[in-house]
């Protein structure tokens, strides 16, 4: 547990974030969030999937307060240490994973107890001691997180999946040892017949082993890759803190880790270089690709007394930055800040068996309490009694309850990825089923987020060809962005001599013997080389479209206008149909100008624009939307956009785009095609929909067995045989999921 000295730095806004152990569904974290809510002016919102309580609460009120009612409900909780991003890099000896453990042990043993029970064959003279010996540490050691759940559960008058679990294993295994050491099921030489006839049975010489074993291997299997999917979520913050520079070069020639940069202190960014941290330019000019943060497609131009921002790159000259914001100030880590508290924020739906659960075990343990009862009250004796009471707790425990979820999610994800869309888990699903509205970032996402030469404009009598071949040649010696695209569509090899920069407004150079001028107009205005009124009026229509337009002169003429911009994808426009034609309203939201997105808008077929936004605004707008009763999905690619897809219902990263946007997206489009956005949806509802039948049928399977339990007619073959058959039926109904195209 941390000190106070350490609670109380995090105390000072009346917030604090509290680190959770010991939740195993989302029903622990409704019981947390009900306990801290019901101190003296506390609000707390749990969430299962990050293990993170966000408090707020009055000043004055000691955190430990909050840690101790926490545990007072069975759970941990610990004030979180300092963050320390130096000390994360560091490889670090890998923990053992204690679920895994678990399972490997429930597997390895489960797997003969079961083959012995359900072949008669493999029943040798003393299989049923060798079976006990095999099962008891597997429902014992590797079931321990059910019972200690349920244990939690029955102090809090709840019931959940895990309390099922519990009740049904323990009351399997504690009859078998009575029915092995008390009944006639130790008598060497007993054996299970394989028949599945329905009549009274001697229930001493019954033992359900088999049924112990497999059912908490099974869902321990489904704990362990819900538990996988869960250790991703701060993820999206590790990639996020991975986009700044790691060392940076002082002016007096000194190079050091970025963590020891102070406000003040003054650095130097060559060409390809990324900017340490926030500042302002101090010497030289350049262009700075800032549309990893910003989501601008344009690069953006900076020189002395321009504001910098930290993780964007220098595409151009050599800059002296002086520091203006370092460590947990940037706009990275505030970034990262608002990936982690959207993260936090999101609702988690409960699940589904758990809410089912809350329901069938009170129901299961009042038929179990009434069948003995009942049996008592017939005068059949203690051990009938007891065999069919405890007969209804196994058969109620279904195992194929461990296998309905992981099951459609290992074969939904595995298509998926054969389709290139990856799930991230469970919760995922549950948010694809209301999506309503779907918000597009536009560079990168509807648009190839890179600059390409679209239109060559020509003064009369000049040569397409020789225009691109001198202008392409010039633009090739230059780093600029935009002279990169136009350099890539020209493809020349012309030789360049004298090439000169000129400072904001574009290059001047000496290409075979002519010399030649691409930049702003004002470039060739200064060599007398004056637009004619063609041109000047075809800049001016692509300017007003939000394209970028260059004009290209040479032997004291001006000879053309060329235009850059950054086009949309060959199937975006097809993609936003199909996403209409799934019932969604597509909104574009980008941090461009307004011309551009209403430009791309038009072209893709979207109506609402929301243009010219920050990183914190595409958060906000998401939230706006959520708050007038939308439930949003967002599709992004670039670091700009990793918080919004956090908070978003349903975050759709692109593959082609930054890790961090990956990181905190829900699904991600392996081949950044914003067609396999409607596919990627249309397959969660479908995994969503194979799990909710696999569980159906989980439990109607056991509903239908529990009267032959109640009369007493359960003999092992059929609970094996009904825990068999609903696990074949659940695994091959969620194979169905592999034809999904």
């Amino acid at each position: 547990m941390s000190s106070l000295t350490e609670g109380s730095s995090l105390t000072e806004g009346k917030a604090v974030e509290l680190t959770i152990g010991g939740m195993t569904c989302a029903s622990c974290a409704n019981r947390i969030e009900r306990k801290l809510n019901k101190l003296d002016g506390v609000t707390a919102t749990v969430n299962y999937a990050t293990e993170k309580a966000k408090v707020t609460f009055p000043t004055g009120v000691d955190p430990q307060l909050l840690i101790a009612e926490v545990e007072k409900a069975g759970y941990t909780a610990e004030l979180p240490p300092p963050p320390s991003p130096v000390q994360e890099e560091k490889p670090g000896k890998k923990e053992r994973d204690p679920l895994r453990d678990r399972l490997v042990t429930a597997i390895v043993l489960s797997v003969p107890v079961v083959a012995m029970a359900m072949v008669p064959a493999l029943q040798f003279q003393y299989w049923q001691w060798l079976s006990l010996t095999l099962a008891a540490p597997v429902v014992v050691y590797a079931g321990w997180p059910f019972h200690k759940a349920a244990w939690t559960n029955l102090r809090h008058g709840a019931a959940t999946m895990d309390t099922l679990v519990s009740l049904g294993t323990l009351a399997a295994l504690g009859w078998s040892v009575w029915a092995l050491f008390f009944g006639t099921a130790g008598v060497p030489g007993m054996t299970h017949p394989f028949e599945l006839t329905i009549g009274r049975t001697d229930g001493s010489g019954n033992i359900y082993l088999e049924t112990a074993a497999a059912v908490t291997a099974f869902i321990l299997a489904g704990r362990f890759f819900e538990a996988r999917s869960k250790r991703r979520a701060g993820a999206a913050l590790r990639a996020l803190m991975e986009l700044g520079a790691k060392d940076v070069e002082l002016v007096d020639g000194r190079r050091v880790p970025v963590e020891q940069l102070k406000a003040g202190d003054t650095f130097v960014v060559r060409p390809g270089e990324k900017i340490a941290t926030d500042g302002v330019v101090e010497e030289g000019t350049s262009a700075v690709d800032a549309s990893m943060l910003t989501g601008e497609s344009v690069p953006v131009e900076v020189r002395p007394g321009d504001p910098v921002t930290g993780a964007t790159v220098n595409a151009g000259g050599r800059l002296v930055v002086r520091a203006t914001r370092v460590g947990a100030d940037t706009q990275l880590a505030q970034m990262a800040k608002l990936v982690e508290e959207a993260q936090t924020g999101k609702a988690q739906v409960q699940r589904l068996a758990d809410r089912i659960s809350g329901v069938f075990v009170p129901v299961v343990i009042a038929l179990a309490v009434g069948t003995l009862g009942y049996w008592l009250g017939t005068g059949e004796g203690a051990a009938a009694a007891f065999t069919a009471a405890v007969a209804v707790l196994i058969i109620a425990c279904p195992c194929a309850l461990g296998l309905a979820t992981p099951t459609a999610l290992l074969v939904g994800t595995g298509r998926g990825a054969q389709l290139g869309i990856l799930i991230k888990g469970p919760e995922v699903l549950e948010s694809t089923r209301g999506i309503d509205t779907i918000v597009l970032d536009k560079t990168g996402t509807v648009t190839e987020g890179k600059m390409t030469l679209t239109a060559v404009h020509l003064a009369e009598g000049e040569n397409r060809d020789e225009v691109l071949r001198l202008a392409g040649a010039l633009e090739h010696a230059s780093e600029h962005p935009i002279a990169r695209a136009i350099a890539r569509e020209a493809a020349s090899t012309a030789t360049v001599e004298d090439f000169t920069n000129v400072e904001g407004l574009g290059v001047q150079g000496v290409v075979d013997g002519h010399a030649v001028l691409v930049g702003r107009p004002r470039l060739l205005e200064e060599w007398s080389q004056h637009l004619p009124e063609s041109l000047v009026e075809a800049m001016e229509d692509e300017q007003a479209k939000g394209r970028t337009a260059v004009a290209v002169g040479w032997d004291g003429k001006a000879r053309a206008v060329l235009v850059v911009a950054d086009v949309i994808k060959p199937t975006s426009k097809e993609a936003i149909a199909q996403l209409k034609a799934l019932g969604l309203t597509p909104v574009l939201l980008t941090g461009d100008n307004e011309a551009v997105a209403r430009t791309v808008a038009d072209e893709v077929g979207i109506d609402e624009v929301i243009a010219g936004v920050l990183p914190a605004g595409k958060v906000d707008v998401v939230k706006r939307l959520q708050s007038e009763g939308k439930v949003v999905a967002m599709a992004g690619d670039g670091v700009n956009d990793a918080a919004a897809l956090a908070q978003a219902d349903l975050g759709l990263a692109m593959g082609t785009g930054t890790d961090a946007a990956i990181e905190a997206g829900d699904l991600t489009l392996v081949r950044g095609d914003l067609r396999v956005a409607p596919d990627a949806i249309r397959l969660a509802r479908r995994t969503l929909a194979t799990i909710k039948g696999n569980l159906f049928w989980a439990f109607a399977y056991n509903v239908a067995a529990l009267p032959l339990a109640a009369l007493g007619l359960l003999n092992p073959m059929i609970a094996g045989a009904a825990m068999a058959f609903s696990s074949v039926f659940v695994v091959s109904n969620s194979l169905r999921l592999r034809r999904f195209s």
